[in-house]
């Protein structure tokens, strides 16, 4: 196997060649619809078959790889939970892009798209323009608290109340302005509202002079998957917005396959 090289021509650092060597082998298992052994491996990957077992055995650690047999190997399952991971991403941004586009048009205001990474939520789509009147700050690809966030707090109402003290206990509810809510009876007054009302808010939380208002997206199994939210100059948030981000998310469930039960009523307004 040809070892990686930078521009300059100088190896690369022992770090990057242990990663190309990971990549080779993964792909020397993709070839095999069977489990293959390792000499197999080894040689597909022209490695020694000692370097082969370490990177093997570190692999199947992560269950990026199963051992099946003393010295037979195959793809490990958790491979297809990650694929599993990233195809509904994709669908969720897919699906989501064109009703974001036709909310901005209706508002002029940005419209996000968030999914949960671990105590966090991740920007991965955002419709806006420069008619919004707002610095858009947070781009796609940018992370933020979730209890300081309208998209976050959706998704702190779905855990349960020893969940929730796990996350508060683990981030210590850090605040980024004077409005953040950094104690655990607002926290979990603030979850059981969003609970109640079906939508969530943050109010100039996360940033001072931005507002937002948000709406849970969910799967054809009724699992919260991502959360659209739509963000405006903390004066001028309207509230007959909060309809059409309703709406709109509740548009991206169904194109999901979700399937609402019998309307018990207009979501309220706070």
């Amino acid at each position: 196997m040809t070892k990686a090289s930078s521009p300059s021509g100088r190896r690369e650092q022992p770090a990057i060649q242990v990663i190309e060597r990971m990549f080779s082998i993964l792909d020397a298992l993709a070839e095999h619809s069977e489990p293959a052994p390792l000499k197999l491996i080894a040689e597909r990957c022209g490695l020694h078959p000692s370097t082969a077992h370490r990177i093997l055995n570190d692999l199947a650690t992560g269950h990026l790889v199963d051992r099946c047999d003393p010295g037979v190997y195959q793809l490990g399952m958790r491979l297809l939970e990650l694929g599993n991971l990233v195809k509904a991403r994709l669908n969720v941004r897919d699906v989501a892009l064109g009703p974001m586009r036709e909310l901005h048009r209706l508002t002029h205001q940005p419209v996000n798209l968030s999914l949960r990474q671990g105590d966090e939520i991740i920007y991965i789509e955002r419709a806006y323009s420069e008619r919004s009147g707002m610095q858009v700050v947070r781009t796609v690809g940018g992370h933020a608290p979730l209890h300081l966030t309208s998209v976050g707090k959706l998704f702190l109402a779905g855990e349960d109340p020893q969940k929730v003290k796990a996350y508060a206990m683990r981030t210590g509810l850090a605040g980024h302005t004077r409005n953040s809510i950094t104690d655990l009876p607002r926290l979990e007054s603030e979850l059981a509202r969003v609970r109640q009302l079906g939508y969530a808010r943050d109010n100039e939380e996360l940033e001072l002079g931005v507002r937002c208002m948000a709406a849970g997206i969910l799967d054809d199994s009724g699992r919260l998957v991502a959360g659209l939210s739509l963000s405006a100059p903390a004066d001028r948030l309207q509230e007959d917005w909060l309809g059409k981000v309703v709406e709109t998310a509740g548009r991206i469930s169904a194109s999901l396959g979700y399937r609402a039960k019998p309307a018990q009523g207009v979501a309220r307004r706070a």
